[in-house]
C-alpha cells in the first residue's frame, strides 16, 4: 500500500503546474465574460493564498469493492498558507443541503475559520477532517496559531459524489493523500479540471472538477481581489448555458448518466461546492451575503439546485490578522455596505467563470465498469459561441 502511495503522488504532483500552464481556459477559447480577472484569474490572486491537490488514479475495468478502479483525491485551500494558521473572518450558506462542509455551524456561531478548507469526494469526508487534526498536532500549527495549550479544531471539509467514476466504497482516500495536498499547496497557477477533489467529478453530464477565476474590484484609491475555486459536480446536459448559449441542448449526445436509463432531472447526481476568498475588509455578516450569491453564478451556467444537489459556499477575508483567542479587544476594518454591490457581482462573474473553467480543462475520463465521462469539446463549444455571437 505505502509503495502504491508513493508512486501515484509521485506522477500526479509532479506534473500539477504543468497541468495549471498548459492546458487551456474558457477565455483562451474566446467564451466571454464579464468582470476584470486578477493576473492568474484565481482565487491563489488574493495574496497569501495556497492551494494543493492530491489526485488518485488508478486502475481499470470492472468494480471490485476495495480494489478500484480509483478515480479522487483532496483539494486543500489555505486562506494565510502553510506558515500561518491564524482566523479569518467567514461566512456559509447552504443554497440546497444535500451534501457536507463540516465545521460551519462553529463559523456561523463565531464568524471565524481557522485553519485549512479541504474538498474531497463524500465517503472521505471523515479521514480528511482527522487528517487536517492530525496535520495541526503534528507540525504545532493550530496551537502556535491560538497560543493555548488546550487548543482543539473543527476543520472544514467539503464534498462531492464521484461514485460514477470512482470506487466511492473502496475508501482509497488516506490521511496521507490529505496531509500531500497540505504540504504541497502553493501559491501560483491552480491545476484544475480532472485534479484533486475533483478528480472523478461531473458537470452537466461533461467531464466536471476543481475550477478557479477572480475580479479585481475599484474603490476609489483602494483596490481588492476576490477569488472563487470550485468542485464543480452538478446538472444535467440540458441545462448548461456558456455566455448565453444553450450550450447543453446543442451538444445532447453523449451525457454521462445515459447509461442508468434515467431522463431529465433524474440524471442529476452531483452537487458543487464554491471557496470564495477576498482581501477586502468584511465581516462575517457580509461575508455570508458573499456567499448567497455563489448561487446567481451557478444560475448563470444553468443550475438549479436540484433536490439531490449540495450546494454549499463558504466565504473568507483575509483582509488584517484578527483579535483571536486573546483578552485583548481588537480592532477591524469593514467595507461599506453601499460597496457590497459590487462584491456581489465580482463573485457571480467568478462563480461563472470557474465553473466553466473547471468544465474546459476537464479531460474525458473512463472509471468503474469502464464508464466513460466526456470531456465538453472545445470546437464545437467555439463554433456554438461564433454561430450565436458570442465568440470574443
Amino acid at each position: 500500500m505505502q509503495n502504491r502511495f508513493l508512486i501515484v503522488l509521485s506522477v500526479i504532483l509532479a506534473g500539477s503546474c504543468a497541468m495549471a500552464a498548459d492546458k487551456p481556459r474558457a477565455r483562451d477559447l474566446g467564451v466571454p465574460f464579464d468582470g476584470t480577472p486578477g493576473p492568474l484569474n484565481a482565487i491563489t490572486d488574493v495574496a497569501g493564498i495556497e492551494v494543493g491537490h492530491t489526485t488518485i488514479i488508478e486502475g481499470s475495468g470492472d468494480l471490485v469493492r476495495g480494489q478500484g478502479p480509483v478515480r479522487t483525491g483532496v483539494t486543500a485551500i489555505l486562506p494565510r498558507g502553510k506558515s500561518n494558521m491564524g482566523a479569518v473572518f467567514a461566512g456559509w450558506f447552504s443554497q440546497n443541503g444535500n451534501g457536507e462542509m463540516t465545521g460551519t455551524t462553529w463559523i456561523e456561531e463565531s464568524g471565524q475559520l481557522w485553519g485549512p478548507v479541504m474538498i474531497t469526494n463524500t465517503h472521505s469526508v471523515g479521514i480528511v477532517h482527522d487528517a487536517v487534526i492530525e496535520w495541526g498536532v503534528t507540525n504545532d500549527r493550530f496551537a502556535s496559531a491560538i497560543d493555548v495549550d488546550d487548543w482543539w479544531s473543527l476543520p472544514v471539509v467539503g464534498e462531492t459524489w464521484d461514485g460514477w467514476l470512482n470506487d466511492l466504497n473502496g475508501f482509497h482516500v488516506t490521511k496521507e493523500h490529505a496531509f500531500s495536498a497540505l504540504d504541497t499547496a502553493t501559491g501560483g497557477p491552480v491545476a484544475e479540471g480532472n485534479v484533486g477533489g475533483g478528480t472523478g467529478m461531473i458537470c452537466y453530464e461533461f467531464k466536471g472538477g476543481i475550477g478557479t477565476a477572480s475580479r479585481e474590484l475599484q474603490f476609489g484609491d483602494d483596490k481588492f481581489t476576490l477569488g472563487v475555486l470550485v468542485q464543480a459536480n452538478f446538472g444535467w446536459r440540458s441545462q448548461l448555458q456558456i455566455a448565453g448559449v444553450p450550450v447543453g441542448k446543442e451538444i445532447p449526445s453523449n451525457p454521462a448518466y445515459a447509461a442508468s436509463n434515467r431522463v431529465g432531472s433524474e440524471r442529476d447526481m452531483g452537487s458543487i461546492i464554491a471557496i470564495v476568498a477576498t482581501d477586502a475588509p468584511l465581516l462575517p455578516h457580509q461575508l455570508k451575503r458573499i456567499a448567497r450569491r455563489v448561487s446567481m453564478g451557478v444560475a448563470r451556467t444553468g443550475g438549479i439546485a436540484s433536490d439531490s444537489s449540495g450546494d454549499i459556499f463558504l466565504a473568507f477575508s483575509t483582509n488584517a490578522p484578527l483579535p483571536g483567542m486573546t483578552e485583548k479587544i481588537g480592532q477591524v476594518d469593514m467595507l461599506p455596505n453601499p460597496w457590497m454591490t459590487k462584491m456581489f457581482e465580482a463573485t457571480v462573474h467568478a462563480t461563472e467563470e470557474a465553473i466553466i473553467n473547471a468544465m474546459v480543462a476537464a479531460e474525458t475520463m473512463t472509471g468503474i465498469n469502464d464508464r466513460t465521462v466526456n470531456a465538453i469539446p472545445h470546437d464545437e463549444l467555439q463554433e456554438l459561441l461564433r454561430k450565436y455571437n458570442r465568440l470574443n
